[in-house]
This record gives structure tokens, C-alpha cells and sequence, in this order.
């Protein structure tokens, strides 16, 4: 029974390719919109994920990792101080507005961190270096995101808000698909960034030893241009906002506990292990927008793409080899062997099918990965896609299994 499988596969070459090319369709549609769905997932949490915090103290009333109250700067130094942290560094988070020389505006999201710090790891830093971020007004951006800063790479100047920036280092595998382009910057920086406004207008240039002198109007109006020297990041204070504390715990320490005691040491906040708080920012991307849902679709439409075009194509081979179906039923051949011969085509047709369509997707995960876009292909997504791939071939394959049943073995004394 196999090999009449395998020759009504193949009888009508064109028909199997057209077969074969909705099959690749569907798996291809699938296993993007799942991977889109994974990688936008897990693009969310990069920053979370790839950090070495065993907590991440924020505000109570945070609702994903980007939308959360402010805490102050003294309150780090306040958790340093509880039984059971190890090390607690601050992270800052705030919006900024980009003014490349000679392009367009557009936001961006300043994290702040300590480049000298532990806890917080901003990617894998391909040119430049992390310490050079303490220089003052230094960024750091992701590599995906270089074009649309209209940064050409190391060296270039900008304004943010209202202060100069000098790109001094390019990272890779940090930025998240629904994210304004991060710029990441040191504590200071990142403060003076965010309370200095976006009024004034700064000229800058870089002078010696690649350093940047700038200049800023304070009065827009006057004719001669007053101008001053832009001051010196400052150093943080108590008072001043930070977006989270992470903590380090001593070796052995219970981080359940641990959690508990930094809640009831500083009011007003919420205690997360990192998992939680990648769980916490996943499931506001993925249940609260509706992402995950257009994503989804997407899937459905391809499952049903490839069980319209399986369907028609089996249907159309039992019914071109319909006489052939009656012979073996008058040569007595029970209706489960018939049947094996039509599932066997469709399994044949889910393999050949699958094979160059979860090649394809893996070629365009590889190719989008450069512009910051994750397509993430999992050994057990591609296992689940197979398996979707023959139930979806199987399944068509019942339609035409029905009109084998009906076929009256006087078919073949027909003229």
C-alpha cells in the first residue's frame, strides 16, 4: 500500500508542487507568527534576563518593567543596609528626545546604570567600552537601532533633550521590539538627561582627545545669542528619582525572606526575584494588549491555508484514482487499508512540506536578528509545528478518506 501512496503522490508533478507550496506556506506563516510571538516575548525581558540581580526592588505601584513609579536614590543605599543583601545597585529609567545633526527628532529611553556596577548587564558590548560611559554626556546604544538614530557609529554627536551626546560604544542583543531605542548612559548622565528639559538649544563640537565642548543659548530671543558653557553632570543626591534597586543576596540567603524584609524596610515598594518580574512583564505584553492575539491569528490563518489546499489535493487524487480505490475493494482490500494508503500521502506530504519551509524560517530569523527583530525558533516550537504541520495534513487527508468509503467495488466493471 505504501508504494500506491507514494505513486499517487507523484503521478502529477505540478499538482505536488502546488500541494507542497501551500504546505510550505502554512508552515512557514506558522512558525513565523509563533516565533514573532517568542521573540517579542522574550525581547521584552532582555534587559531583566540578562542582568545578575537576584531581585529587583520597585515602586508598588509598577505594572511592567518600563511603567513604574519612581523610588529615590537614597533608598539603594537604605537596602544595602538589610540583613541578607550582599551588593544593591540603581537603575534609572526616563525618555528623552533625539536630535541627530541635520535629521529628524525621535524618542528614545535613557537607562542609567553603574558601568563600574555588577548587577546590571547592558548586552555584549561589540565596539567601545562600558567605562568610557562615565565620561560626561556618553551613550551606548544597541546595534539594531543604529539606523534609525541616524548614527553612523563610534564618534558621532547629538543632542538629548536639551544636552550634547557622544555615542562612545555600540552593544548588541539588548533592545526589545515594542521599546523606543535605549540609549544606555551612567547614573549621572542619565539624571541630567532627564530633569534638563528639552528647550534649550546646544551646539557642540568635539575638540581634542575626542572630547565635546559645548555651548547653550539661554535666551532664544536675544539677537546676539548669549550663550554659556553646558555644566558637568552632578553627582546624584538622596532625593533624586532612580526606576529600581537591584539586589545581590548573600550566598545561602532565602530570597522569599529576603524579599519580604526589603518590603517591610522600605515602604512603598514591591520586591520581585528576576523571574517574577520577566513573568510579570511578559504577561502585561502578551494578556493586557492584544500582540499576542493578532499573532495568533496569523498562526490560525496558516493552519487553515494548508488544510483548504491538503484537502483539495487529496481530494482530487482519490477521485482521479477513484477505479483504482475500487479495485482493491473488490479484491477484497478492508476500508483500513484503503484508508492507510490516503493517510500515508498526507504524512508524505506534512514531511516534504515541513523540511523547506522550517529551513526558509530559520534563514529569515537569521536575517531579521540583524535589525533587532527575534524570530525565535525553539527545538520545541519546531517539534510543536511538525506535529500542527501532519495533524493538519491528516486531518484533510478524512475528507477524502469519506469518499473512499462510499465507492461501490462495481465501479470497476463501469464502462
Amino acid at each position: 500500500m505504501a508504494s500506491i501512496a507514494r505513486k499517487n503522490l507523484l503521478e502529477d508533478i505540478p499538482r505536488f508542487i502546488v500541494a507542497q507550496a501551500g504546505i510550505l506556506f502554512a508552515v512557514s506563516l506558522v512558525t513565523i507568527q509563533t516565533g514573532i510571538l517568542n521573540g517579542f516575548a522574550r525581547s521584552t525581558t532582555l534587559l531583566i534576563d540578562q542582568s545578575e540581580a537576584d531581585i529587583w526592588v520597585a515602586s508598588d505601584e509598577m505594572v511592567n518593567f518600563e511603567l513604574t513609579d519612581p523610588l529615590l536614590y537614597g533608598q539603594m543605599n537604605q537596602a544595602r543596609t538589610i540583613k541578607g543583601v550582599q551588593q544593591a545597585e540603581a537603575l534609572i529609567l526616563g525618555s528623552v528626545r533625539w536630535r541627530p545633526q541635520g535629521g529628524e527628532m525621535s524618542p528614545l529611553m535613557i537607562v542609567g546604570f553603574n558601568p563600574d556596577g555588577q548587577l546590571f548587564n547592558p548586552g555584549n558590548v561589540i565596539e567601545g567600552n562600558i567605562s568610557d560611559l562615565k565620561q560626561p554626556y556618553a551613550i551606548m546604544a544597541d546595534q539594531s537601532r543604529l539606523g534609525s538614530m541616524q548614527a553612523e557609529g563610534v564618534g558621532m554627536t547629538a543632542i538629548a533633550g536639551s544636552l550634547p551626546a557622544k555615542l562612545v560604544a555600540i552593544t548588541k542583543g539588548t533592545q526589545s521590539i515594542v521599546s523606543s531605542t535605549l540609549l544606555f548612559t551612567s547614573l549621572e548622565n542619565a539624571t541630567s538627561y532627564i530633569t534638563a528639559g528639552i528647550n534649550a538649544k546646544v551646539d557642540c563640537k568635539v575638540v581634542g582627545g575626542g572630547n565635546l565642548q559645548c555651548t547653550k543659548v539661554i535666551d532664544k530671543k536675544d539677537p546676539n545669542e548669549q550663550l554659556e558653557e553646558v555644566p558637568p553632570p552632578k553627582e546624584l543626591e538622596v532625593a533624586d528619582p532612580i526606576a529600581y534597586i537591584l539586589v545581590k543576596a548573600q550566598p545561602g540567603e532565602d530570597l522569599q525572606a529576603l524579599k519580604q524584609r526589603i518590603e517591610e524596610a522600605i515602604p512603598g515598594t514591591s520586591a520581585y526575584t528576576t523571574q517574577e518580574l520577566s513573568e510579570k512583564t511578559r504577561y502585561f505584553w502578551l494578556a493586557r494588549t492584544n500582540i499576542g492575539l493578532v499573532l495568533g491569528m496569523g498562526a490560525i490563518v496558516g493552519v487553515i491555508v494548508g488544510i483548504v489546499v491538503v484537502a483539495q489535493i487529496l481530494y482530487s487524487s482519490v477521485s482521479d484514482h477513484i477505479k483504482e480505490f475500487g479495485t482493491l475493494k473488490a479484491m477484497g482490500a478492508s476500508d483500513k487499508e484503503l484508508y492507510a494508503v490516503i493517510i500515508e500521502q498526507a504524512i508524505w506530504m506534512a514531511v516534504l512540506g515541513y523540511i523547506p519551509g522550517m529551513l526558509l524560517c530559520w534563514g529569515l530569523s537569521g536575517w531579521v536578528a540583524s535589525k533587532g527583530i527575534i524570530i525565535l525558533i525553539t527545538p520545541w516550537s519546531a517539534l510543536g509545528v511538525l506535529g500542527v504541520t501532519v495533524i493538519m495534513c491528516v486531518g484533510s487527508g478524512f475528507f477524502a478518506i469519506q469518499k473512499v468509503t462510499r465507492i461501490d467495488p462495481a465501479i470497476v466493471f463501469k464502462a
